[in-house]
C-alpha cells in the first residue's frame, strides 16, 4: 500500500499491513510471547535479552517471572521467530505522562548478537506500532543512550520518533556488559504513532532533515575526540556522536567519558532552555532547532 492509500484506509489497518510486510521482508514471524505453546516462551526472551546485553543475570535485564506478569495484564511482550527459533524480542508496559496521555512505555527491545540491520528490529517495531494503535493509544515511548550513532538513525530517521528530553544519569549505574563504566544519560523518545512521518517511515521513507550550511556545535576531532565550536547566533546547530561510542568505551573509557560529557554540555543545557531535536543526519549528526 502507497501512501496515498494510506490516507484512506483505517491507521490500524494499514498500520497492521505494514507490519506484515516489515516482517516478511525480514524473513521472520512476530506474536506475542503469551500465544506461544508452552510456558518456555519467557524464559527464551529472557535469555535473549541476557545475551544482547551481555549481562551476568537475566533478571537484570528482565525476568521470565516479570514477563509473564506484564503479559497476563494485558501488557506488551512479543518476539520474532525464524524457522521457530526466537532472533529479537520486545517489552511494553503502559503508562501516563503528565499530562495524563497514555502511552506504551517500550522498556526493552533487542535482536539475537550479529542480527542486527537484518529487518528484525524494524519489524518489531512495526508490530509493536500496530498493536498500540489497535488499542487506541497514541504514542510508544522509550529511552536510549543519544551516544549511540545506528540508534539514534532508528529511533529518528527510520521510524520517525522524536527525541523531546535529555536525561542525566536516568538509570544510575548499570552492570550489564554494555553500559557498565558508563553514565547512564539518556534521550527520552516519542513516537507518535499516527504522525505523517511515523506513517512515512512505515511505509519505508526515512524522516530526513536538510543540515546543509548549518553550524556545527559540537564536531569531532581529527583524532576523533569531540571539538566543541564557539556558539554563534543562528536557529538551529549540528551536534555530532562519535561513529562507535560502544567500541570506543571498550578501546578508551576515558575518550567515551569525554564524549559523554561533551554532548550532555551542548544539548543538555538548549533542550532546557527551549531548543529541540529536529531530527538526526545521515552522517551522524542531531539537529537543534532553537530561536538562535
Amino acid at each position: 500500500m502507497n501512501l496515498a492509500a494510506a490516507d484512506a484506509a483505517s491507521p490500524v489497518a494499514d498500520a497492521w499491513e505494514c507490519a506484515a510486510a516489515a516482517a516478511e521482508r525480514a524473513g521472520v514471524e512476530i506474536v506475542e510471547t503469551a500465544d506461544v505453546p508452552g510456558r518456555a516462551a519467557f524464559d527464551d526472551v529472557s535469555v535473549l535479552l541476557q545475551r544482547v546485553w551481555r549481562a551476568d543475570h537475566r533478571a537484570e535485564i528482565a525476568a521470565p517471572g516479570l514477563l509473564r506478569t506484564y503479559a497476563h495484564s494485558g501488557n506488551y511482550v512479543a518476539g520474532a521467530y525464524r524457522g521457530g527459533r526466537l532472533t529479537g524480542a520486545a517489552v511494553g508496559f503502559f503508562g501516563r505522562d503528565e499530562r495524563g496521555t497514555p502511552h506504551l512505555h517500550s522498556f526493552v527491545a533487542g535482536v539475537e548478537p550479529g542480527g542486527l540491520g537484518a529487518g528484525v528490529g524494524f519489524a518489531i517495531k512495526q508490530h509493536q506500532r500496530a498493536w498500540t494503535l489497535a488499542r487506541d493509544v497514541p504514542e510508544v515511548r522509550w529511552t536510549y543512550d543519544p551516544l549511540v550513532l545506528r540508534n539514534a538513525s532508528f529511533n529518528l530517521r527510520k521510524l520517525g520518533g522524536h527525541a523531546v528530553r535529555y536525561l542525566p544519569e536516568f538509570y544510575g549505574a548499570m552492570a550489564d556488559g554494555i553500559n557498565s563504566g558508563d553514565l547512564s544519560d539518556r534521550l527520552l523518545l516519542v513516537w507518535r504513532l499516527a504522525a505523517p512521518e511515523a506513517v512515512a517511515a512505515a511505509h519505508g521513507t526515512p524522516a530526513g532533515v536538510d543540515v546543509a550550511g548549518t553550524a556545527k556545535l559540537l564536531d569531532r576531532a581529527g583524532d576523533g575526540t569531540p571539538l566543541r565550536l564557539p556558539a554563534v547566533p543562528a536557529p538551529a546547530v549540528l551536534v555530532a556522536v562519535p561513529p562507535d561510542v560502544e567500541g570506543l568505551r571498550a578501546s578508551d573509557p576515558a575518550g567515551a567519558a569525554a564524549w559523554r560529557l561533551a554532548v550532555r554540555d551542548v544539548m543538555a543545557g538548549r533542550l532546557a532552555a527551549g531548543w529541540r531535536i529536529a531530527g538526526f543526519s545521515r552522517d551522524g549528526y542531531y539537529l537543534l532547532t532553537g530561536e538562535g
